[in-house]
């Protein structure tokens, strides 16, 4: 077996030793079965330090979360005299959702279609909302904004190969282009 399975192998030991998942004697007993008597001690620092990496990592994803729930909740306390900053905020979350899918489209292939939707709904709920808003008589504006929605899923469905956008951005375009000219 190379070594690369045996430290993948090994990592999930330790991981379960330390997570309490099986005995600590059966863990031990694996341990020794894949180091093959050797190398136990070295072989289980660099897995128990590939765990304790990981640990880190999940913890940094749960502190990273409170300041946009913190954010959130600031702004539906003071959406009663403020419009304007629930636009604002809700503009910047879309933002930071489509970043966001862009990297980690390139690492997550089950998470990057969710923050895709995400933030292009969220950046077409912005649009609607500032138009509705800002300019309620004139709808023709609505219609520009709902347009520039599509064309740029479109352009993001053909630049990041997504065929969903692509054809979610093809079929709002038609629509929007048929509701205005009939």
């Amino acid at each position: 077996m190379s070594n690369q399975k045996k430290q993948i192998i090994l990592n999930e030991i330790t991981f379960w030793k330390q997570n309490k998942l099986l005995p600590e004697h059966y863990c031990d007993f694996l341990t020794t079965l894949y180091t093959e008597g050797g190398e136990q001690n070295e072989i289980q620092g660099k897995a128990s330090q590939s765990v304790m990496a990981q640990q880190k990592r999940k913890t940094l994803r749960k502190y990273a979360a409170m300041p946009i729930i913190a954010i959130i909740f600031i702004v539906l306390l003071f959406t009663i005299d403020a419009v304007w900053l629930v636009g604002i905020v809700t503009a910047i979350l879309a933002i930071g959702c489509l970043i966001a899918a862009f990297y980690v489209a390139k690492k997550n292939q089950l998470l990057s279609p969710i923050l895709h939707l995400t933030g292009a709904l969220l950046l077409l709920a912005v649009t609607v909302q500032i138009s509705m808003t800002y300019f309620a008589n004139n709808l023709t504006l609505l219609y520009v904004g709902l347009l520039l929605n599509c064309l740029l899923w479109f352009i993001s469905g053909l630049a990041l190969k997504i065929i969903y956008l692509t054809i979610s951005g093809i079929l709002g375009m038609l629509a929007i282009a048929l509701y205005f000219f009939m």
